[in-house]
């Protein structure tokens, strides 16, 4: 047991209910902020560490062993999550101080902010499969608050969308947790996952389960065909908070599906993880078809999205390390990269005065820096090598043909061609084409935005170069999904 396993938790959640008190003190609720997103990520980097040394640590809540209390569970994949959240949230934050705008920030934004990263964390860390459902709603609400935070127009509109998907979701959730329940007797996933691994023979019910549960995160991951709500939802908001939105809340789907898939639903492989495949095929796909279509630099960044959903779950249906490996060195790469080209593209749109492809060009004239670092940050990510985008699709190709789904490594390799011609459409059009500024504070500036991108950016870049650094952390966690038996005897203690 160690205490302060709870720390990813309570940091947030106690920052934000402090910044709730001082809405009005912006200098303030910048400055706490800050000092707690830097601590943040201390506490997570020495769990890391210390689960690297030591092994999977738990926190048992109010003293009652699993399976009849809750417990948090640290295992290599949920920390490196956790601990990549915070790492990508702080230049977020940064960014907002220059583009969020006053009004917004007294009115409770980077409270709700902080309750947004509790859910997220809560998540990834919780060992029990409706207190999964807790975090969720935790983060969902503070989401709902996010998305129609300013009151704009286009994110009302949105949001009615948003809101109802969510809430049907959460439904659904609930009754396929209640099913598992009934079947099981349990709730804690090392339990289930100990409890479905003794039983004689296949039960057909726990199939039908797996597919609820594949339909509730496919909707929160934003699967094909569950998608339909995300590309306007998360084009909607400022870009910070869209930045926030699309590293995150779709990684939580994602993990979701990456954890109840490896550990508990692994009684009838044969179809569910066939499906699983099936369905990040066409999500890359779709994804793709979606960003070459538009013409709005924020929808063509959205549906890029939707096509490193289908990368990942590529690598959790293909059941073996290399493809372990690759989804979650790819899951890494993506929440990071996604942060900083949101960040780009919001600073594109403010210093053209537009999101439209065809009515902006000509900006590396006046803003030589910001079309460079998103030239890097495209090269990212499709996977050019040294950067951290090569190295998990590399690994993802290499467990799909170990397992021999050749179609799928196909439709991955030519899906990175897609996305590749779908971004750098936005920097040859946007940046290389007909000038359309006069003076380069025509519509706005971008005084102050490029520091927060430039740091995602050079973490990206770190991570590429710095892939035997990280592997071997990443193997852990393979390792750990793989052998379940890892996880159970940590949690259980058996």
């Amino acid at each position: 047991m160690i205490n302060i396993l709870i720390a990813p938790i309570l940091i947030p959640l106690l920052t934000g209910t402090i910044l709730l008190l001082i809405p009005k003190k912006i200098t303030a609720q910048r400055t706490i902020s800050i000092i707690a997103g830097i601590v943040l990520i201390a506490v997570n980097i020495f769990l890391v560490l210390d689960v690297y040394q030591n092994g999977i640590r738990t926190l048992e809540l109010g003293g009652w062993t699993p399976p009849f209390g809750i417990v948090l569970v640290g295992d290599m994949l949920a920390l490196l999550l956790v601990t990549t959240t915070s790492v990508l949230s702080l230049p977020v934050l940064l960014y907002s101080f220059r583009s969020i705008g006053r009004e917004r920030e007294k009115f409770y934004y980077y409270s709700f902010y902080y309750f947004l990263i509790t859910g997220v964390s809560g998540a990834f860390i919780t060992g029990d499969i409706f207190n999964l459902f807790v975090f969720f709603e935790v983060m969902l609400i503070a989401s709902y608050i996010l998305i129609v935070h300013g009151g704009t127009k286009v994110q009302l509109r949105e949001s009615f969308k948003y809101v109802l998907v969510n809430v049907i979701s959460s439904a659904l959730f609930v009754g396929a947790v209640a099913y598992l329940y009934a079947v099981t007797g349990t709730l804690n996933m090392a339990h289930l996952s100990e409890r479905i691994g003794s039983l004689d023979e296949t039960v057909p019910i726990l199939t039908v389960i797996a597919v609820m549960f594949l339909i509730v995160f496919g909707l929160k991951g934003a699967l094909f065909p569950l998608y339909f709500w995300l590309p306007g939802s998360y084009a909607a908001p400022p870009p910070a908070i869209a930045a926030i939105f699309g590293a995150l809340l779709t990684k939580v789907g994602i993990y979701s599906l990456f954890r109840t898939y490896s550990l508990i639903f692994v009684n009838d492989t044969a179809f569910t993880h066939t499906l699983l495949g099936i369905l990040a095929g066409i999500t890359m796909i779709a994804g793709v078809i979606g960003a070459i279509a538009h013409q709005d630099v924020f929808k063509i960044l959205v549906y890029n999205v939707i096509v490193a959903v289908g990368y990942v779950l590529f690598g959790v249906s293909v059941l073996n390390d290399s493809g372990f490996n690759g989804a979650i060195f790819y899951l890494i790469h993506d929440m990071i990269i996604k942060a900083a080209l949101f960040l780009l593209v919001g600073t594109l749109v403010f210093v053209a005065g537009t999101s439209k492809l065809k009515k902006m060009g000509g900006i590396i004239k006046y803003y030589p820096a910001l079309g460079w670092m998103f030239f890097v940050a495209v090269m990212s990510l499709v996977g050019v090598p040294p950067l951290s985008g090569f190295i998990g699709k590399l690994l993802l190709i290499q467990g799909g043909a170990n397992a021999g789904d050749y179609w799928l490594v196909a439709t991955m390799m030519i899906s990175s061609l897609l996305v590749l011609y779908s971004m750098i459409r936005i920097f040859l059009n946007g940046f290389f084409g007909k000038p359309t500024l006069e003076r380069p504070d025509q519509f706005s500036t971008a005084k102050g935005l490029l520091w927060p991108s430039a740091l995602l950016i050079a973490l990206s870049v770190l991570v590429g170069l710095g892939a035997e650094l990280l592997y071997p952390l990443v193997d852990i966690a393979a390792t750990t999904l793989l052998q379940p038996e890892i996880y159970i005897e940590a949690v259980l203690k058996e």
